[in-house]
């Protein structure tokens, strides 16, 4: 027989047994379509902010500003300093200069008609000074006026549209100090409402000078218009020469690219990889039910594989024979996942808007590497996950067509068994090795959690023989020992099925623990380390917000219920040549509503040249009670502090604490991110808070919280984050849930003859069904126990992997009643598998099943 023969061979068998490879088709197809979708949704985004960027900053051709820049940790863009505003005047004098204006930018959080804050948990809420040069100005006003006189602002109109205001409503705008303002103007950027979620008010120069700046006559930069003829790199050069030292300038188009890069090199390259991730989840689900569709097809192919043997085909051509098929099923899928794909992100596209984040007005971009890459993937599974299957029908014996088919020994395999538990030893000795040394490694936890998961598939068979006998211990009667049976009968079959299942679960389960450990460490943060009665919070994920007035706080604790009240604001300097977060407050009351641990020398002494340091930073750094270090500020200037205290809980307190005194020289826009309060003797907690609620009013409406909605409060995120993570890993437990109505039917069609007698000695359709489901709900079961083992591991390795030690260490936690509700999803969906192949056996006809061969 030759390989055109055998080709012909494999399209007549797709032709006659379609399907059998529905499963194989529809796995692939979602695959390769949530795939596709994504990085066509990245390229298009990508593009939608790159032409939004530059059609915003179309007019400006060089940006002066401050050449100093602190990064702290988690700043990836970091702070830099101001500039002085009058130099725009000067720089307006320099030859090839068309127009210079400065630029004032800050945090601003509109309240909307009803009193709630708009924005502020993800994207920033900013405010700026309203530029008159619209060519210099990147947003474009669509309706009303600008702002002339104090209090009048342009909001953009996305903003506006989530807020309810109109042209002539007032509302608050928090600076962080609470502002009165009227809407005058409603402004586009870049010819979008806004970009994505970010809100933006725009003041006149004077209130953003009051408001968003530490001092008058201070700009965040300045933006400069070329004269005709002069290009950007010409205008660069001879604005240099007129700039004071610590100050630089950039061409137009470099900013662009900044902006362009902050977004997509951020936020677009952190979401499209978050995508990538679960693509490559449901891509790995897809090549454990397209391994077993084939290893069900081969084995059920023994005797016409055993015939082409005898009729003269080699091993080779039974090989490609059944790869061919392979290719052919993943080809076709691919297509049409290539096709579905770039339906998901045009539906995207449309959805954004509706959900609150308007996607960049644009065409969908569909570049090469976007169709090649998951088809490529598509092709690539298709045949891996065959090639196993493929080898063995190659190895098939002329003489297998003589006797029955094998039994599977796989259940009962020494072998397996001994390879499988040496992994699963190894596995647990990696992990232990880098999660309980001294310091953990997650690299040795990683490659500990790969073996893990290795050593679960390979002990697959062994452990589905006593899995389902236990699990299926309680069910009682005929038909569901038969079903029992059935799942019995083959231990391979019922792993490799399960196992897809099992993926899925696991991740589930591994970002449930996750999350729930999060949720844990920071309910016990809360519980140490706050000594206070309530909080007044800002959003705790997120670059929103605008933070609280730095005069709430000596407000609240004017009160005559009130025993302390202190704020705790953010600032950022280099310590000894490394950026740092620095807390600004009153260290001494500090000490009287947070739980610091012990501390070496005085919290109570800082003034205006002392600094007080966490114990493990104090370690890292060799600092300590009397000890110097130089603090660089974002306005260039350097200063020597003395350490003169060293305290033990960093938890809410931070790393580093300093007055305000301090740091008022070098603060930018003043705001504290929280208000720890402390009631005095005898006075009850809701009368505390009310009174408390009603002086925070006065500030734009904060939040005024106890220790317990804080902490819930902290961990908002969280909920948010595993949701997301369900939406997105439920189509890696459809495709696990089609690989088993796959196999199911696979199945069905490979006992016809069984059924048929099954039928002809008394069952019934609706007991045949039953005996099916319950079969399915057995796999199920399996894989979803083998799941929530294997994640709740995982879960406990990236725990204990996550760097930190001692009183920074994470919390481990089981959420017992999220996982329960995850194992009855898993075994409810095991039935639903089963419906369509319970059905199609409910239906054989007893006398033609029974002749079946």
């Amino acid at each position: 027989m030759n390989t055109p023969a055998t080709l012909r061979l494999a399209r007549s068998s797709l032709r006659a047994h379609r399907r059998r490879f529905l499963g194989t088709f529809a796995a692939v197809l979602l695959g390769v379509a949530f795939l596709t979708g994504t990085l066509v949704m990245g390229d298009t985004l990508r593009a939608s902010f790159d032409s939004m960027f530059t059609s915003a900053t179309r007019g400006t051709d060089a940006v002066v500003r401050s050449a100093t820049t602190v990064t702290a940790a988690g700043d990836a863009q970091g702070t830099r300093g101001p500039v002085d505003a009058a130099l725009a005047e000067r720089l307006a004098s320099v030859p090839g200069v068309a127009a210079a204006a400065p630029r004032i930018e800050g945090a601003g959080q509109l309240l909307a008609a009803d009193g709630t804050p708009v924005g502020g948990k993800g994207p920033p809420t900013l405010a700026g000074n309203w530029i008159k040069d619209p060519a210099l100005n990147p947003y474009r006003l669509a309706e009303g006026h600008e702002p002339n006189a104090p209090g009048e602002v342009v909001v953009n109109r996305g903003a506006a549209r989530t807020a309810g205001l109109a042209i002539g409503d007032t509302t608050v705008l928090r600076t962080p100090d609470p502002v009165k303002v009227t809407v005058v103007g409603l402004a586009t950027f870049g010819g979008a409402d806004g970009m994505g979620q970010v809100t933006w008010t725009g003041l006149t120069r004077a209130d953003a000078e009051k408001y968003l700046t530490a001092r008058p006559g201070e700009a965040t930069s300045i933006a400069v218009r070329a004269g005709p003829g002069v290009s950007q790199d010409a205008l660069v050069a001879a604005l240099t020469p007129a700039l004071p030292d610590g100050v630089e300038a950039i061409t137009g188009q470099q900013a662009a690219e900044e902006n362009t890069q902050m977004v997509s090199g951020r936020f677009l390259d952190l979401f499209t990889t978050f995508l990538l991730v679960f693509s490559g989840v449901a891509v790995l689900v897809s090549v454990f039910t397209i391994h077993n569709t084939f290893a069900v097809l081969v084995a059920q192919r023994t005797r016409e594989n055993a015939l082409l043997r005898a009729l003269g085909a080699a091993r080779r051509q039974v090989v490609t024979g059944t790869l061919a098929e392979a290719l052919a099923v993943g080809l076709l899928a691919s297509l049409a996942g290539l096709l579905a794909g770039i339906g998901v992100a045009a539906g995207l596209q449309a959805l954004f808007p509706a959900i609150g984040f308007p996607f960049p007005e644009g065409d969908l971009v569909v570049t090469g590497t976007s169709l090649l890459l998951p088809l490529g993937v598509g092709l690539a599974v298709c045949a891996g996950s065959a090639l196993l299957p493929a080898v063995r029908a190659g190895r098939t014996a002329p003489l297998a067509a003589l006797r029955e088919t094998d039994l599977d020994a796989s259940g009962t395999s020494r072998r397996r068994a001994l390879t499988g538990g040496a992994l699963l030893a190894t596995a647990v000795a990696t992990v232990l090795a880098g999660v309980l040394g001294t310091t953990p490694s997650l690299w040795l936890a990683s490659t500990g959690a790969a073996l893990a998961v290795a050593a679960f598939v390979v002990l697959g068979p062994v452990a589905a023989t006593l899995a389902v006998r236990v699990l299926g211990r309680p069910l009682r009667g005929v038909n569901r020992g038969l079903a029992r049976r059935n799942a019995l009968r083959s231990p391979g079959r019922t792993a490799a099925t399960a196992t897809a299942l099992m993926i899925g679960v696991a991740v589930v389960t591994l970002f449930t623990v996750f999350g729930a450990s999060l949720k844990a460490t920071m309910d016990r943060t809360v519980d140490r380390s706050f000594a206070g009665d309530v909080a007044i919070g800002t959003p705790s994920f997120g670059a929103g917000g605008s933070g609280l007035s730095p005069h709430l706080a000596p407000a609240v604790a004017a009160l005559p219920e009130v025993d302390t009240a202190v704020g705790l604001g953010r600032g950022v300097a280099e310590v000894d040549g490394r950026g740092r977060a620095l807390t600004v407050t009153d260290p001494a009351a500090l000490a009287r509503t947070l739980d610091l641990g012990e501390v070496r020398g005085s919290l109570a002494g800082l003034g205006t040249d002392g600094i007080a340091v966490a114990a493990d930073e104090a370690a890292d750094s060799g600092l300590a009670p009397g000890r110097t270090t130089v603090l660089t500020f974002t306005d260039g200037s350097r200063h020597t502090f003395t350490v003169r205290a060293v305290y033990q809980r960093a938890d809410l307190a931070g790393d580093y604490l300093v007055t305000r005194a301090a740091w008022a020289p070098h603060r930018t826009q003043d705001a504290d991110r929280l208000v720890a309060v402390s009631f005095k003797d005898g006075v009850g907690a809701e009368e505390g808070k009310a009174a408390v609620t009603k002086a925070a009013d006065r500030y734009g409406h904060p939040e005024v919280q106890t220790r317990e909605e804080y902490a819930e409060a902290s961990a908002g995120g969280i909920d948010m984050m595993l949701t997301l993570i369900y939406a997105l890993l439920a189509l890696a437990v459809l495709i696990a849930l089609l690989g088993i109505a796959n196999t199911l039917t696979l199945s069905v069609h490979e006992r016809t003859r069984e059924l048929g007698l099954l039928r002809a000695v008394g069952q019934t359709r609706a007991q045949l069904r039953a005996m099916v489901r319950w079969e399915s709900v057995l796999v199920a079961a399996f894989g979803t126990v083998g799941g929530l083992a294997l994640g709740g591991f995982l879960g406990w390795v990236l725990v204990r992997a996550t760097d930190g030690s001692g009183d920074s260490a994470l919390a481990f936690a089981v959420p017992a009643v999220r996982l329960a509700a995850v194992a009855l999803v898993g075994l409810v969906a095991g039935a639903v598998a089963a419906w369509r192949p319970a059905r199609r056996a409910g239906r054989l006809e007893i006398l033609r099943a029974i002749a079946t061969e």
